[in-house]
């Protein structure tokens, strides 16, 4: 994994290992609602997981590399992750202006009618009362582990990522595999498939940021690993799990824009 700090793993003699199986799980269950899913991000040049001085400081991390935001582990842009799409949802998320403050203001419903009276300033889409409104593409994922280990993340998209977020999401609507037994050609379901997250940059007239890159590995060989991204999608979509407030979420600028630039 390049500069992917690793943990210590302490060897387990069998005997505790057997003690391990045999009481799996137990004084590990929680209430549901206090689960909350780690965010999956960039790192961009203004990053503060890149500035030694800063709490957020991620040691041997560079722009490109993708971190989680909870652990705090990353992985390198080249090598990047491979996820397993569990759950999709768009929000719509209100903000202060940074050159007054920002702020984030809360979630609008996609069904609430002020999300169609926005005005476009530039890059970005103001709402009536002058605050800015930024769409957001939010995928809840399982990361699969090189050693078949698995984690739950959110990898949420807005600004530059949308596009990739639709290319995507076209991407897996498309899929079609054949039925072995009546040769009819079927869309397999999202939790079902596997894909590579690298980063690759880009830029215009504005400067140059680093986007996500993906490309299909293929269906899900493991029949556990689908049945737990079956289940955490069924979580997900009955309110049980949400994703992790973010640090510091008081004063978030308007736009993300430390990590999404444009």
């Amino acid at each position: 994994m390049g500069a992917v700090a690793k943990k210590k793993e302490t060897a387990v003699s069998t005997d505790v290992m057997d003690d391990i199986l045999e009481f799996a799980g137990e004084g590990a269950a929680f209430d549901s609602s206090e689960m909350q899913i780690p965010f999956v991000r960039i790192l961009q040049a203004m990053s503060p997981q890149l500035k030694k001085r800063e709490a957020e400081y991620i040691e041997g991390s560079e722009q490109g590399d993708m971190f989680n935001t909870v652990t705090k582990q990353h992985w390198t842009g080249e090598d990047g992750i491979t996820v397993v799409p569990c759950y999709q949802t768009t929000k719509y998320l209100e903000f202060t202006p940074r050159d007054q403050g920002g702020g984030f203001r809360g979630e609008i419903a996609a069904t609430d009618p002020v999300l169609q009276r926005t005005e476009r300033q530039g890059a970005k889409e103001m709402l009536p009362n002058g605050n800015e409104l930024v769409k957001s593409d939010q995928h809840y994922c399982l990361i699969v582990e090189a050693d078949g280990t698995y984690q739950p993340v959110v990898i949420d998209m807005k600004s530059s990522q949308l596009k990739v977020s639709r290319r995507w999401k076209t991407q897996i609507a498309m899929q079609k595999i054949k039925h072995p037994k009546t040769g009819a050609m079927i869309t397999p379901p999202l939790f079902a498939t596997q894909w590579k997250f690298t980063t690759i940059e880009e830029s215009n007239d504005q400067g140059s940021w680093f986007n996500y890159q993906i490309e299909k590995v293929g269906l899900l060989e493991s029949r556990d690993l689908m049945l737990e991204a079956k289940s955490f999608r069924d979580s997900v979509a009955a309110g049980e799990v949400k994703a992790a407030p973010e640090e510091g979420s008081s004063t978030v600028s308007s736009s993300n824009s430390d990590e999404i630039p444009f």
